[in-house]
């Protein structure tokens, strides 16, 4: 075992950001990959009902593959998951939407183990606007689903979110806030991307920003590597330091055209607000089985040793915590 993959399954990695299709082959890709844990997805445009229908799936897709995978809470239960070689699934919703207009449905869906939520996907919702159109900042009642979040333990994500409404949020927010898998614009110029003053912004605040390697967002699109995807994280760090930044891939793995159709229309199914073309994730990492070659290649820019294992997951942990309070 050469040195890389040592430090790799030593240490905690996490993905801050999965959103692919749910199955056994999949979570077999995790134990290949050596993940400790990712943050999946598990409502984007659904609603309240339809969000507890996938959740109740998710239970039962756990229960049935309790082998490799368990569901966690806290980060205690994360550290579990790494000392049973499991890994645990954080569930994360990437719209506020499921929260319909009840700000008690905050507390709902905390307790039944969803720990990180983005404020909104791309197009306004009641909580704020996203960054596929003319951003109107975060509304009165976006400021107390902002509160409620700070209360009960859930993370504000940002990374599909306008650039006026993640200012408010970041300011407004009591606790660490995270764009959980974007790039930076430094690098490409894209609506998703982040600007380097909205990166430093957001980790002067004490927030935390995981990198995605999401091929339409990178430099060299489809052409990218997984050398591609260390630049960007390196060009993040660079910006935010080492302690701010980890890995939120954005893994889509297993999905079909018409489920990036649902993705790429408001709400699922009006307007078209982007259209990726073909998508192929960085040679090296284009799957989750290939995890380990991030960690080798960080070594191989100069990263140390300590440093790669803070970016792969350690330093996930340590914000995550800030937040959950556990």
């Amino acid at each position: 075992m050469n040195e890389a993959q040592k430090l790799h399954q030593e240490s905690i990695i996490i993905d801050g950001l999965i959103i692919a299709k749910w199955n056994r082959d999949l979570f077999e890709d995790f134990k290949k990959g050596g993940l400790t844990a990712a943050n999946c997805t598990v409502s984007v445009w659904e609603n309240f009902q339809k969000t507890v229908d996938n959740i109740v799936d998710m239970n039962n897709l756990i229960e049935a593959n309790s082998d490799l995978v368990m569901k966690v809470k806290t980060t205690d239960d994360i550290l579990k998951a790494k000392e049973l070689g499991k890994t645990g699934i954080m569930m994360g919703f990437q719209n506020a939407h499921a929260y319909e207009d009840q700000i008690g449905y905050v507390q709902v869906f905390k307790d039944l183990g969803v720990g990180v939520v983005q404020m909104c996907y791309n197009t306004q919702n009641l909580v704020g606007t996203g960054c596929y159109e003319r951003d109107g900042g975060l509304s009165d009642f976006g400021r107390e689903i902002v509160a409620e979040m700070n209360r009960v333990g859930v993370m504000c994500d940002l990374s599909h979110v306008g650039s006026k409404t993640s200012e408010e949020v970041i300011l407004e927010s009591k606790k660490p806030v995270c764009y959980s898998h974007c790039l930076p614009s430094g690098l490409k110029e894209h609506p998703r991307n982040k600007s380097d003053e909205e990166l430093k912004f957001i980790a002067d605040h004490g927030g935390f920003v995981g990198v995605t390697m999401f091929a339409p967002f990178l430099k060299k699109g489809i052409e990218s590597t997984v050398d591609d995807y260390a630049e960007a994280i390196e060009y993040i760090v660079n910006i935010c330091g080492i302690d701010s930044v980890g890995i939120g891939t954005d893994f889509t793995q297993g999905h079909d055209q018409q489920f990036f159709e649902w993705l790429t229309h408001d709400k699922g199914y009006a307007r078209r607000l982007t259209n990726f073309g073909k998508i192929i994730n960085p040679e090296g990492i284009r799957t989750v089985g290939e995890f380990p070659n991030l960690t080798e290649t960080l070594l191989k820019r100069g990263f140390s040793a300590n440093d790669v294992s803070k970016i792969m997951g350690g330093n996930w942990v340590r914000v995550l915590k800030d937040v959950w309070g556990e």
